[in-house]
């Protein structure tokens, strides 16, 4: 264990396993107290490991992010357990994809409700309480996507989301400079996950694919040659974290292998 972010509160959304627990887990290893938030009624075994490995310093907290009333109690919960927050991962996010024609409005819903509406009041939320208790080296991190950098026929919703959380990033940092709280976003690119089953799959319907075709594509495609992996994801997040990204604010970090370049 270093001791990078010893003595902090970090919550991370969307951190039942995934990229979110890989973040959950990279700072608690840097010495952390970490509030790990998932919509689950119980942790899940990824979280229920890390807690074994750091007790006391992971505690767990069921929400709903698109519920306002749930937002406001896993906030005052994390802060009444590991004190102020430092550092919020807003990673909480959900992904489906179909032709521009087929896009429906519930697709839309869904995916805005909890990859923007969440997002925003989330952050907000707790934003409100970095302003009130003055919390010293207070950050927040949004998890973009490289989705959100560019168009794509068959994810235009999910793009659009992204997009979101770049502006929204933005403006949120501006507004918060005077209170010396930064935010900035990460823009991961393709990540070797769990739900990247569910992704190929669809790709495989929509383009008339293999199972594993899409996958090994994409992977190819990257100008470092691999899908990312979610610890790649937790160290660019450990940093943003961190005292040495002190003067960083407003940014979005592309953690994508060299697919975009800026």
């Amino acid at each position: 264990m270093n001791t990078r972010l010893a003595q902090r509160h970090v919550l991370v959304t969307g951190a039942g396993g995934g990229i979110g627990l890989a973040i959950a887990q990279a700072c608690a290893q840097a010495g952390a107290r970490v509030s790990v938030v998932d919509r689950a009624a119980q942790p899940s075994d990824g979280v229920k490991g890390l807690q074994l490995l750091h007790p006391g310093a992971v505690q767990y907290l069921a929400a709903d992010v698109t519920k306002a009333e749930d937002i406001e109690v896993f906030v005052a919960a994390a802060i009444e357990q590991s004190g102020p927050v430092h550092t919020l991962v807003n990673n909480a996010a959900v992904f489906e994809m179909a032709p521009l024609l087929q896009a429906d409005a519930d697709s839309f819903d869904r995916l805005f409700a909890v990859n923007v509406k969440g997002m925003f009041f989330v952050m907000q939320a707790v934003l409100r309480h970095m302003v009130d208790a003055a919390t010293p080296g207070a950050s927040v991190i949004n998890l973009a996507s490289q989705a959100g950098r560019r168009g794509e026929a068959l994810v235009a919703h999910y793009c659009a989301t992204k997009a979101a959380v770049i502006s929204y990033t933005q403006s949120a940092a501006l507004a918060m400079a005077p209170h010396g709280i930064r935010v900035n976003a990460i823009s991961p690119g393709v990540v070797d996950t769990p739900m990247w089953a569910q992704v190929d799959a669809q790709f495989a319907r929509y383009e008339g694919l293999a199972l594993g075709e899409k996958k090994r594509q994409v992977g190819l495609a990257v100008p470092l040659g691999r899908m990312g992996t979610p610890q790649d994801i937790a160290g660019a997040a450990v940093f943003l974290a961190s005292d040495e990204a002190r003067y960083i604010t407003a940014q979005t970090l592309n953690v994508d292998g060299g697919n975009v370049m800026s």
